[in-house]
């Protein structure tokens, strides 16, 4: 089928999804959008600015990190934010194995990717008005570092259902198959239960008595397809035995930096795929009602309506869970939406620290507002109904108090 029917048959669906995951690309090329033509305001594409106009510049490092901890310097990275994938899911799948791990490490509107032996680092960052953008950076040491901002190459994986049809980010897990067979990869966020995450991952840290596919080489492994790990795999303060471990800026791939990859991973496609809607649809003088459904998809996802429950306490072994909970803001009572739970959910609070993101902000007012006032009749308790019995009083008032002190420019009805 011609690429120009796709585009139209995505057109027409766009707006009418059941879910998001229907359709396969909103178009890039829509007036609306011209997602390939627009600079981006990214932290990548900022980053360079700030290189060619003289105010930053890349320190190159040993260890064949290359420009990797400037990177992260410059971008405000946390290396405690360190997951560390052997699956092939990369441009250098090559180079990649459970010897050899990719690195990833981000924080609210970026990604770097660090695979050892590779040729690139592989980076992401979120734009306010178009989403992801993606770009590598060459390894080897140049007179002028420059990040190259890559187009359809890679959006043959980072655009389809599993990004609900927008340039995005991906977090996949791979299971075991029948009879000694490899199984297939899913994409996975806080609402698939545990025990069905983080195959083709290693995991450090400890999850009690729930079990998981972290750890599991013989997933990649041709000799063992499929089967169980060999090799104790579960609760593992280190990875030592896996491979060198001194090879990678951090040690750890630590499991509260994993699960809140996964959360953020679907909340930044979310607001992608509704910002581009909301734009579609006033251009094409579509009725906004049509994105209801829309907006209330990305509503239960950022109240956790159907989170899958913990089933005992998480804990990390890196300074993640410090390091990220101090980015704030705090109400009067010290209060935030990025203090984690881990007994029973991921957050401690019913709301996602994302409603601060830049890409939130840079919503289409028409979209925005209607997520506001869902989210208030759902935080004062108004809305009692189905999905959102599950949120106990208390603790929608919390997050209600929380976002009133902390969030400027919230509606007038939210005070």
């Amino acid at each position: 089928m011609r690429r120009s029917v796709l585009v139209a048959l995505a057109a027409a669906s766009t707006l009418f999804a059941q879910a998001l995951e229907d359709t396969f690309y909103v178009p890039l090329d829509h007036p609306a959008i011209q997602y390939s033509e627009t600079p981006s305001h990214d932290p990548i594409a900022r980053l360079q600015q700030k290189l060619d106009r003289g105010e930053a510049k890349l320190d190159y490092a040993p260890h064949g990190w290359g420009y990797l901890p400037s990177i992260l310097k410059e971008l405000g990275i946390h290396i405690d934010s360190q997951v560390l994938v052997f699956s092939k899911g990369s441009i250098q799948a090559q180079f990649i194995n459970p010897r050899t791990p990719r690195a990833i490490y981000f924080d609210d509107d970026a990604s770097v990717g660090y695979v050892q032996n590779g040729e690139q680092l592989e980076l992401a960052g979120v734009d306010p008005r178009e989403g992801v953008y993606l770009y590598t950076l060459d390894l080897a040491k140049a007179a002028r570092p420059e990040f190259a901002r890559r187009g359809i190459d890679c959006l043959r994986c980072h655009q389809g259902p599993v990004t609900l049809g927008v340039p995005g980010w991906m977090v996949s897990s791979l299971h075991p198959g029948a009879s000694g067979e490899h199984g297939g990869a899913y994409a996975t966020d806080d609402r698939v239960p545990i025990s069905e995450r983080w195959g083709g991952w290693y995991v450090t840290g400890n999850t009690g008595s729930q079990t998981n596919y972290g750890n599991n080489t013989n997933l990649v492994d041709p000799l063992h397809p499929g089967g169980p790990s060999e090799e104790p795999a579960q609760n593992l303060v280190s990875l030592a035995k896996f491979f060198d471990t001194t090879r990678y800026p951090a040690p750890t791939s630590d499991v509260v930096a994993l699960m809140t990859l996964e959360h953020q991973t679907r909340m930044i496609n979310l607001i992608t795929r509704i910002g581009w809607d909301t734009r579609i649809a006033l251009h094409d003088h579509t009725p906004l009602e049509k994105l209801d459904g829309e907006i209330e998809q990305l509503v239960e996802y950022m109240v956790f309506a159907n989170e899958a429950p913990l089933h005992g306490t998480v804990a990390g072994v890196s300074t993640f869970r410090k390091t990220f909970a101090a980015l704030g803001p705090r109400d009067a009572q010290g209060r935030s939406l990025r203090d984690f739970d881990l007994h029973t959910r991921l957050f401690r609070y019913p709301l996602s620290y994302m409603i601060y993101s830049a890409a939130f902000d840079g919503m289409p007012d028409a979209a925005r507002e209607r997520i506001y006032r869902r989210l208030y009749d759902i935080l004062s308790g108004t809305d009692q109904s189905e999905p959102f019995k599950r949120l106990e009083a208390t603790d929608r008032r919390a997050a209600l108090e929380i976002l009133r002190q902390t969030k400027t420019n919230l509606p007038a009805f939210w005070k």
